[in-house]
């Protein structure tokens, strides 16, 4: 098989994005039985964050499957500073047979996929955040039983989840409303492509600085956190510009009585969602990262085998 990577959203096709997405649903009925798909395949996780989620799921994920994990961490790999990402790419293709990333920065992963002769599969970086998309996607398909004629808001800030999110959202023609404080929107570049992408799908990508007019008639609401991992320094002055975005009781009045409501994890109660949100019924949080683990197998699947023969 030709080698593939998974970068972003924009290195697969809608037909590609529906294939994987199927492909986690079918693997999620057998959940917890063992396979042998990646019978004697070692998949390297390769961290310069910390992490729960993406870990556990691949880790286990992977287990599932009959394959391994090896995890490199901050300390074991220390990308363009102990040794050069190009050597780092090119050694670890000699042992593994996929690898993991989860980097500060976008260029890492991208030099990654270009040197390593394996599949590279981004699991987060400061621009995209793939497979947390395809855990969010696969969460509202299960919920609504379709993707036809949704809306999903994203509330806070233009982040890798939100671009990540956008971009599968318009490849999949789901309509996406984003609300963040001016200077705060999503990448320029990422918002282009999107835009091409819903034309194709008929999708309609609204940007605004009015969690209100985000919220208005929305069957999710979604929400991350206001700084991330790498932004500590920024964490006084976001706590005010974001100050009017809070998701909380009042303002999810203004999404569909039915609304979903939706975060990557981790989350701050009190700043981004209120307790009586995120804890409530309307809340999903829990089912979307359980799908990492399903999205995740899936993933591996279609980068290392024939899906078709699951």
């Amino acid at each position: 098989m030709k080698k593939r990577d998974l970068i972003s959203i924009a290195d697969l096709t809608k037909a590609e994005i529906e294939e994987i997405l199927g492909l986690a649903l079918k693997l999620k009925k057998d959940r917890g039985l063992t396979t042998d798909h990646l019978k004697g395949r070692t998949i390297g996780l390769v961290f310069q964050k910390p992490s729960n989620r993406t870990r556990v799921s691949f880790e286990v994920g992977a287990f599932q499957l009959g394959g391994h994990c090896i995890y490199l961490g901050p300390d074991d790999i220390n990308l363009g500073q102990r040794e050069t990402t190009e050597d780092v790419a090119k050694t670890l293709s000699r042992y593994l047979d996929c690898i993991v990333a989860r980097t500060f920065a976008h260029q890492d992963v991208i030099d990654l996929g270009k040197f390593a002769d394996v599949p590279v599969i981004n699991g987060l970086s400061d621009l995209d955040h793939p497979c947390q998309a395809f855990a969010d996607v696969l969460s509202i398909q299960e919920h609504f039983g379709h993707l036809n004629n949704l809306t999903v808001s994203f509330i806070g800030d233009g982040n890798n989840v939100c671009h990540s999110l956008m971009m599968i959202c318009a490849k999949l023609g789901i309509h996406i409303k984003i609300a963040t404080p001016k200077g705060y929107g999503p990448n320029a570049k990422v918002l282009k492509n999107a835009r091409a992408y819903a034309e194709e799908s008929g999708c309609a990508i609204t940007l605004t600085n009015s969690p209100v007019k985000a919220a208005k008639g929305a069957h999710v609401i979604y929400a991350d956190v206001w700084t991330s991992m790498g932004q500590e320094e920024e964490t006084q002055k976001r706590l005010q510009d974001f100050k009017d975005f809070q998701i909380n009781g009042q303002l999810v009045k203004h999404a569909r009585e039915d609304f979903i409501f939706m975060h990557c994890l981790p989350a701050h109660r009190g700043e981004e969602v209120t307790a009586d949100v995120i804890d409530g019924s309307h809340s999903i949080v829990f089912d979307q990262a359980e799908n990492r683990m399903h999205v995740e197998k899936a993933i591996l699947i279609f980068l290392l085998c024939d899906p078709k023969n699951t």
